[in-house]
């Protein structure tokens, strides 16, 4: 008699607080048989770190660890040619938990389909096994909740864009929109500084660091230090965010108060939020490496 294949759940776990996962996300990982996730070379997974206090007893997890963390890498086929090997060799360990009939749940930071590693695996097991994607709250949502600024207003256009992107190219697409998340920083922060620079972009852009954790904090991007050691871009979540139309802590908004009943885009049926406490500015220091 053939084993009933196990279901695939690729669950988004959120930008880092655990009290973030949603309560789909909790039941799927709570009753998992496997839970696997990705994590760097010589580091911990930041998904099962929030994750873990709803880890079942007895369960299996799968630790999928990056060859590597750069483009640097002694590989015949190259970087690219070492990330498909690790992905093949993902599909193959998870494969064999579903084929043998355990349901396996794959933790994301953040949405498992912007920007993440999960889709990879998503692409590949989808095709041949009962697969569902749970969405996650993703770190740029809890960025501009940690600055209390508002991302876009009425019919402003926002562009996420990587920070991966050449710079005369990134300022090109910063001048030409009304707000901007910069997803990617790392070691490409002092190209994205240049950019926002050249775009005219850099007053009233700010940096937020380890959104909706205990160490969050964020300040003005002319502020952050260019020089100092960066984190890879699959580290701790950085966002970087720009707008010509809204507020930010680093440059006021030039637009007359709104009455006090109403929020400060005017539009009548949105109500003003109650004012909330700011979190701590720390002294400026350069991205740290953790």
């Amino acid at each position: 008699m053939s084993t009933q294949p196990g279901s695939f759940r690729v669950v988004g776990v959120g930008p880092g607080d655990p009290e973030l996962i949603t309560l789909k996300a909790a039941r799927l990982i709570e009753s998992a048989a496997v839970v696997a996730y990705h994590q760097g070379v010589g580091k911990s997974s930041n998904a099962r770190r929030i994750a873990s206090g709803l880890f079942p007893d007895g369960v299996v997890e799968e630790v999928l660890q990056y060859p590597v963390t750069t483009g640097v890498v002694d590989h015949p086929g190259g970087y690219d040619g070492a990330m498909s090997d690790f992905y093949d060799d993902c599909e193959r360990r998870v494969g064999a938990h579903l084929a043998d009939g355990r349901d396996v749940v794959l933790l994301a930071e953040g949405d498992p389909l912007f920007y993440g590693s999960a889709m990879y695996l998503h692409d590949r097991l989808s095709t041949r096994f009962d697969t569902a994607v749970v969405p996650g709250v993703p770190a740029f949502v809890a960025a501009t909740a940690t600055a209390g600024v508002p991302l876009v207003r009425h019919t402003d256009v926002l562009t996420v864009l990587p920070g991966t992107l050449p710079v005369p190219e990134l300022a090109r697409r910063l001048a030409d929109t009304d707000a901007a998340i910069i997803m990617k920083l790392g070691r490409t922060f002092p190209g994205v500084r240049d950019a926002l620079e050249q775009a005219g972009r850099l007053e009233g852009a700010l940096y937020v660091e380890r959104a909706s954790m205990t160490e969050e904090r964020y300040l003005p991007v002319a502020e952050v230090p260019r020089s100092g050691t960066s984190p890879s871009p699959r580290s701790t979540p950085r966002r970087c965010r720009t707008s010509r139309s809204s507020w930010s802590p680093a440059t006021p908004s030039p637009r007359p108060s709104p009455p006090a009943r109403w929020s400060r885009c005017e539009e009548p049926w949105r109500r003003a939020a109650r004012p909330r406490a700011k979190p701590p500015r720390l002294p400026p220091h350069p991205p740290s490496s953790s």
